[in-house]
């Protein structure tokens, strides 16, 4: 099987195909989990929201997979409390009530029961939550994790099972076999601009927000199946949320869920739905989804979160799969799709990050019927993620976050990492948490990289890509 696309879908169908014994090539353009796999919200997640518009069996199909996740990667998932604050007399049994059906449909894979707290007890869990008019709260627990970290171990259980994953390998055309069916790709190393073919018994479009493009390269008269949605999340020191609670707001103006997150010893705080003409490899948060942010945070916090205290904003694509005429993305539906192509590829779209595994799982299954192979049980439900060593103590990079010399030299020497964007936006998340200490810190990770590649780090490209994750004006 050929993978096009490295993100989360991408490398759980390389994990799923390769533990089966199937031979697998996946080809990333670009770095692994470049694009939507390392922006989620950090949650590892039944989805609360799906619940409100019925969908039970995508809620229960993803509180399973939570529960999978955690105990195959219990290095990379950890619990987390959500506090529901309360402030009108009817929100505390209307989600209580919503969150007890949450824990009933979790059954076994439950992460800790839901309960109603007092209003001391709110405030004991959330000492910074807006006290005007509070009642109480809701807890529930759901997963929290670092999905670019996630992503890159993915990477390596893959290939501990026999799988070739390359990134900087851009697909650039697709090779037809003797029927006219899609038979393989001609991809492009990025570093050295040499081509080169690869054939295979089926091939897979996993490239998420990037689906169309692929599939117009195989069928110029495909119709469009994406309707992509941007979401952003905006970055504050750990003094915005002290302690070790989330918060849940089930409903902003929007009509979405908004997260305040502890993560990595910061904040975060998103996110937005905004439909967006196409999908491009760097989006931008726009000033309308900044705004609204810090206006519903500013309700919710009682230190009010200006654009000056905001250290770091990240958008990411969701590719979500067109559904009628709606017209609003919040709406469209989260569960995957696969679909056979007329080209004879495969495509898989749609989905969540909690579901990667199922995903991969459905999309085997079909490309191994499809081209014909012998019939392999998926062993995914079990089968452990890689896990690394601890890192040996070093010279720190910045005084503001917990990233080593040491971090650097294994990215390039163990982890595939090329560039000083890889370093500082994925192997370690540096960018993503405060990108003033970032940049200071790129000169220096520049120069371990060049010592350990003896290629050009692109130092100049990670500073130019750094403003988009800055704030204007600040």
């Amino acid at each position: 099987m050929i993978v096009v696309g490295g993100g989360a879908t991408g490398v759980g169908i390389a994990i799923d195909a390769a533990s089966r014994g199937y031979d697998v090539l996946l080809l990333e353009r670009s770095d692994f989990g470049k694009g939507t796999s390392s922006r989620s919200t950090k949650l590892v997640h039944g989805g609360v929201r799906y619940l409100e518009q019925g969908n039970v069996s995508l809620v229960m199909e993803a509180l399973k997979e939570r529960g999978l996740l955690a105990r195959n990667a219990p290095h990379m998932v950890k619990n987390l409390a959500f506090v529901v604050p309360t402030y009108d007399w009817w929100e505390s049994p209307f989600y209580g009530i919503g969150l007890k059906l949450y824990d009933l449909l979790a059954g076994k894979y439950g992460f800790g029961a839901s309960r109603l707290l007092s209003r001391e007890e709110t405030l004991e869990r959330l000492p910074t939550i807006n006290t005007e008019g509070l009642r109480g709260g809701v807890v529930y627990f759901d997963g929290q994790f670092d999905d670019a970290r996630l992503l890159i171990h993915m990477v390596f259980t893959a290939a501990a099972h026999g799988a070739l994953l390359l990134n900087y390998a851009e697909v650039s055309g697709v090779v037809s076999d003797g029927e006219g069916f899609v038979g393989g790709v001609t991809y492009r190393d990025v570093e050295t601009g040499e081509t080169a073919d690869a054939r295979a018994k089926v091939v897979i479009n996993a490239t998420g927000p990037f689906t169309d493009a692929l599939r117009h390269m195989a069928d110029p008269g495909v119709a469009p199946m994406i309707a992509p949605s941007q979401g952003i999340h905006l970055v504050f020191d750990s003094s915005f949320l002290p302690g070790e609670s989330a918060i849940m707001v089930p409903h902003t103006s929007d009509k979405r869920i908004l997260f305040a997150i502890p993560w990595h010893g910061h904040t975060v705080v998103g996110t937005t739905d905004t439909a967006i003409p196409g999908a491009v490899e760097e989006p931008v948060a726009t000033e309308q989804e900044i705004e609204f942010i810090l206006g519903t945070a500013a309700l919710y916090l009682a230190k009010k979160p200006t654009r000056a205290d905001v250290l770091s904003v990240f958008a990411g694509i969701r590719p979500l799969v067109k559904a009628g005429e709606s017209g609003s993305t919040a709406a469209l539906s989260r569960d995957h799709t696969i679909r056979i192509e007329e080209s004879g590829m495969i495509t898989i779209c749609g989905g969540k990050w909690t579901t990667y595994r199922r995903m991969a799982e459905d999309c085997v299954n079909q490309a191994a019927t499809l081209a014909l192979l012998p019939e392999r049980p998926c062993v995914t439900e079990t089968l452990r993620i890689h896990a690394s060593e601890p890192l040996p103590p070093s010279t720190p990079l910045h005084y503001s976050l917990p990233y080593t010399e040491g971090n650097v030299i294994r990215a390039a020497r163990e982890e595939l990492a090329r560039t000083v964007e890889d370093v500082l936006a994925r192997r370690t998340r540096a960018l993503f948490l405060n990108t003033a200490a970032s940049m200071e810190m790129a000169p220096r990770v520049a120069a371990l990289l060049e010592a350990e590649t003896g290629r050009d780090p692109q130092l100049k490209e990670f500073q130019a890509l750094a403003g988009n994750y800055r704030i204007q004006g600040t």
